[in-house]
């Protein structure tokens, strides 16, 4: 072999060793990250939390290298424990928890949006003729046994209009089964969250207010993490969310087909609807962020109820470091 020959020969050889190693490297490193686990602790299976199923049915936090288990923990003071604990890195539910936890000197924080608006309608029998919250005076409401967010809002829009609960004949029963007594005809109004809501709308009862028009950005629902996670992991599953949320309002079918998945139980239309419903009153977000209105709303419900002694305040409790990234990343 000629010298030239030999010399061409041995850059390609080195180029390709160059490459393969290249090649492992990047094989490795997307191994390593994908090896990633982490799990988050729900408070309730739900359709609210429809953006965290997109995130991980849909591969998005995959993409960013992390493998995502979810556990139930049944309610949100359970799913915070979870964090508190160890044994879990993210915790779903409402944002009032972690304010609690944090007021009585926990090492946590909310770092993701998840559900931006208070997610409670009214909705009434056919023949029920409402004008305005006021037309619900001296009638018998159903809604969901306190403390509940639904009935807390709707504790707050009496408030609002003059009246107290004591000027409506409330009956309160477990959360989930407001449909009963309202299909029964033992009450014409009642104060609901979704899929409820449609079911109830597909038995011909009809959608009078809506709590997310009527209060516009809400910090309904939040992701915690302690203080002290690690930071790349953080920021990872923020961004996987922020993709997530960017894709569930571009991609409205395959959105809904990903919680008929999660909700096989349900009739799929119901789903639909509820899919349809909450994406365009705001519910789901459109991104991550969580602004100081949209917690400085909710956070006065539940201060007005005597949950929480104060605001949070926004600057060390609301974990921008994360959802900045997230929002500038492509």
């Amino acid at each position: 072999m000629a010298p030239t020959s030999r010399f061409t020969a041995r850059k390609m050889l080195t180029t390709l060793a160059t490459a393969l190693a290249l090649s492992v490297a990047s094989v490795s490193t997307t191994a390593l990250a994908a090896d990633k686990k982490v799990t988050i602790s729900q408070a309730f299976q739900s359709m609210l939390y429809l953006p965290l199923y997109v995130a991980m049915d849909g591969g998005f936090f995959t993409k960013e290298g992390l493998d995502v288990a979810k556990q139930t923990a049944g309610s949100p003071s359970a799913a915070l424990s979870a964090v508190l604990s160890g044994s879990a890195e993210f915790s779903l539910h409402g944002p009032e928890w972690t304010a609690v936890a944090a007021e009585k000197g926990a090492d946590v924080d909310v770092i993701a949006n998840v559900v931006n608006g208070a997610a409670v309608w009214i909705a009434v029998a056919p023949d029920v003729k409402f004008a305005g919250i006021k037309d619900v005076k001296g009638e018998v409401v159903v809604s969901g046994q306190m403390p509940t967010t639904s009935t807390s809002l709707f504790f707050r829009a009496l408030k609002e209009n003059g009246m107290s609960p004591s000027d409506v004949k409330l009956m309160q029963v477990p959360l989930g089964s407001e449909i009963g007594p309202l299909v029964a005809g033992q009450s014409k109004i009642a104060v609901m969250y979704e899929p409820g809501l449609d079911q109830a709308v597909a038995k011909g009862m009809k959608v009078v207010l809506s709590f997310p028009k009527l209060y516009g950005e809400y910090a309904f629902s939040s992701i915690t993490a302690k203080r002290s996670i690690d930071p790349d992991v953080a920021a990872r599953f923020v961004k996987g969310l922020q993709n997530a949320l960017v894709y569930m309002q571009t991609n409205p079918t395959e959105t809904a087909a990903i919680a008929r998945k999660e909700f096989p139980t349900l009739e799929a239309p119901v789903v639909d609807a509820a899919v349809k419903r909450m994406l365009a009153d705001g519910v789901y977000p459109k991104n991550v962020d969580i602004t100081p209105k949209a917690l400085t709303v909710a956070m006065d419900t539940q201060i007005a109820l005597g949950n929480l002694k104060q605001q949070p305040k926004y600057d060390t409790f609301v974990a921008r470091s994360y959802i900045q990234p997230a929002l500038a990343a492509k």
